[in-house]
């Protein structure tokens, strides 16, 4: 027979149950049952550091993996939860087992799988390991809800506008409070007057920075943290406004309207989803709401007028049941490529308001601030879209320096057909496919329909993002394919000012040839590959 041992700890440590004593104890019971064992027939897999809440771990994965490899006949652990607390997961490989032929065996126990008392008595159990874990993470809980109902601070980076200042000992506990912060505090105030004031968060950002209001490290504001000030209650009075909000809500309020004077703000907890990578924002109907022992910094109107606006913002871009996926814009030929001089930022495309035909290009920490980041003036998209394209149609010119290397270069690497140009044109292609699907949307259709030409466009995205990735890698991997690339944009040249070429290609032609262009309010410099400005 060949054997396997497994061991697990959750916490790296000499104390308890070692791994050592684990495998040791393994050992002596294989030896003691099964006199004939050698070594060579008993393999050690060993986890530390790992819980038993999931059977994601490394080398009980590979013993799995040795298990249906037929490579082991039987699995001997020290306690029953070193393999698994979890019922489900328990349920699962004993049938493993048991389709396999595999014998379990569990020394601390004294569960052997061999036998049919052995195998019901395991199921009980691992029943009890899962009740145990679950109990414990229960009052786990219930102690945090009861804290959390006294209006404890549980710990933690305090909100924008307070610090955590210790309370008072309770036991072996720290208890600690909210103390307001006067100059934070006087900006959460704006904040709010001036978010129900605009209401845009884009704009309250670009306010703030006029006023050179930063954040608590001194950065600028932006909308993200914006909106995480606006839907925190912490800052919230506990008044009959905000009360009615919660219950609405469906939230677990821990105070009654008999409670409320409008002076003390709330504390929520439970507000983020632990058990998840990320920690996303739970709703609010698994909050628990409850009276702080600080100062409210708005009312509960306000504040919940602010969260009407978030909501019927957020139910505005709610998506309609079909959308078609976004594309890139069809008008401009240098967005990115154009740094702001005066403050090193990449310059975007945007239409004129007034005018959708006209376009300009901004400088990005411009359009963040206004002025107060970046006064460097706009550029006029056209005219600067022409001015280049002109700039490029004179190395064309026989006589032109640039012209004469790379046709050099061209007629050493040979007549051979550009990989680049094969790969755009499949671009071109694709995208075109694409195009022609989303535009069938716009026709009668039925939902089966709908869905395959969905499917068919997710599947052409998927093919466009590997065919930009394969584009990508000829241009900075491959020094060679560049020279030649660069030599065929250069024969390409003589059609940029025409519309023979469409706004997809002059792109491509452009950033082939052109390394960046700044304009810093005054001039254009344009900087091409293997030149100066």
């Amino acid at each position: 027979m060949k054997f396997a041992v497994y061991s697990r700890k959750s916490i790296i440590t000499n104390k308890g149950d070692s791994i050592g004593n684990q495998i040791e104890l393994c050992r002596k019971h294989i030896t003691d049952k099964y006199p004939t064992v050698t070594d060579s027939d008993i393999t050690i897999y060993q986890d530390e550091g790992y819980s038993g809440k999931s059977i994601d771990r490394p080398r009980f994965q590979a013993l799995l993996s040795d298990i249906r490899d037929g490579r082991i006949d039987c699995v001997v652990c020290y306690r029953l939860d070193r393999i698994s607390r979890s019922v489900g997961d328990f349920a699962k490989l004993l049938d493993e087992f048991t389709e396999r032929n595999i014998t379990f065996i569990s020394i601390n126990e004294s569960f052997d799988t061999s036998t049919p008392m052995g195998r019901a008595m395991m199921s009980i159990a691992s029943v009890f390991a899962q009740l145990e874990r679950e109990t414990l993470a229960e009052r786990v809980r219930d102690n945090m809800y009861a804290l959390a109902r006294k209006g404890q601070w549980l710990g933690g980076t305090p909100p924008t506008g307070f610090e955590a200042v210790k309370a008072a000992t309770q036991g072996e506990t720290d208890v600690f409070t909210l103390k307001p912060v006067a100059e934070e505090i006087e900006h959460i105030k704006i904040i709010f007057d001036k978010f129900l004031e605009i209401g845009s968060m884009a704009g309250v950002v670009k306010f703030l920075i006029s006023q050179g209001i930063k954040s608590r490290n001194g950065n600028d504001y932006k909308a993200v943290g914006l909106k995480d000030i606006l839907q925190n209650p912490v800052y919230c009075a506990a008044d009959k406004y905000s009360l009615d909000y919660f219950i609405e809500n469906n939230a677990d309020v821990c105070f009654s309207e008999d409670d409320c004077t409008g002076l003390v703000g709330l504390l929520a907890y439970n507000k983020h989803d632990k058990s998840k990578k990320n920690q996303p924002r739970n709703s609010i109907d698994k909050w628990v709401v409850a009276m702080g022992r600080h100062k409210a910094v708005v009312s509960g109107e306000k504040w919940v007028a602010v969260q009407r606006v978030l909501e019927s913002r957020k139910e505005s871009r709610k998506p309609s049941t079909i959308q078609a996926p976004p594309t890139h814009n069809d008008y401009a030929l240098l967005s990115g490529l154009i740094k702001c001089g005066k403050c090193g930022e990449s310059m975007f495309s945007k239409r004129r308001r007034n005018n959708p035909d006209l376009f300009d290009y901004i400088c990005e920490k411009k359009a963040r601030g206004n002025k107060a980041l970046c006064d460097c003036p706009n550029l006029n998209g056209l005219e600067t879209d022409d001015l280049v394209c002109e700039h490029l149609s004179s190395y064309t010119k026989t006589d032109s320096s640039i012209y004469k290397l790379l046709e050099k270069l061209k007629s050493e690497i040979g007549d051979t057909e550009n990989p680049r140009l094969t790969i755009e044109r499949n671009i071109r292609g694709a995208e075109e496919r694409r195009n022609n699907y989303i535009k069938s949307l716009s026709h009668d259709l039925t939902p089966a329909v709908i869905a395959g030409v969905n499917e068919n466009v997710a599947k052409l995205d998927a093919e466009l993002e590997r065919l930009q990735q394969e584009l990508m890698s000829i241009t900075s991997d491959n020094k060679e394919l560049q020279v030649e690339s660069m030599a065929w944009a250069l024969a390409l040249l003589k059609n940029v000012k025409n519309n023979t070429m469409s706004i997809h290609e002059k792109r491509q032609l452009i950033r082939l040839l052109i390394e960046k262009i700044k304009w810093d309010g005054e001039d254009i410099h344009i900087f091409i590959y293997g030149e100066g400005e």
